[in-house]
């Protein structure tokens, strides 16, 4: 009687404080990076996505084949600036990287941790709009962060759309 007096003492805080770490998880943001970091180039999604109305695909070209929808190489981007807009500054910035061999080094805006998975295809094989999560990019001058990545927001959204909740859907 005693041994399980004292195993119910011992079990009940753990308990309790398992309740409350899952708690914690649900709503905390998984994203804790600046919203909307200076880029090495100015690049306006406004300008591409917006007045030009080029597809989110034609530079996040792995989007539909990938877990991650990928940034545009140098050479994607040169090809057409080669001849569209050369002498702007931001442009030349460009050539530059293009001249020393260089990716740009784009800072990400969406980062989940390690021991999620979240691969875009999928999401966009059920015709999930990029929208959904980036919002209006092609509003964006500055493309920011529209959404605070929390477990609770997809979990919201996958009932919403009748995906799995189950947790070995997105943790692995």
């Amino acid at each position: 009687m005693k041994n399980k007096l004292l195993i119910a003492a011992l079990l009940i805080p753990l308990l309790l404080a398992a309740v409350i770490g899952l708690i914690f998880l649900y709503h905390l943001p998984l994203d804790l990076d600046d919203p909307a970091p200076t880029q090495p180039i100015a690049f306006s999604h406004k300008l591409h996505a917006g007045q030009y109305s080029i597809d989110c695909r034609y530079c996040h070209r792995s989007v539909e084949d990938s877990p991650v929808a990928g940034v545009p190489d140098v050479e994607l981007c040169r090809s057409c600036h080669l001849y569209i807009a050369a002498e702007r500054p931001e442009i030349v910035k460009l050539a530059g990287y293009w001249e020393q061999q260089q990716p740009i080094p784009w800072i990400r805006l969406h980062r989940i941790p390690d021991h999620v998975y979240f691969p875009h295809m999928m999401h966009r094989r059920v015709d999930i709009a990029c929208e959904t999560c980036h919002g209006d990019v092609a509003a964006m001058t500055i493309t920011r962060r529209q959404v605070s990545i929390k477990m609770g927001w997809c979990l919201g959204c996958h009932r919403d759309n009748g995906a799995s909740i189950d947790c070995w859907t997105c943790h692995r």
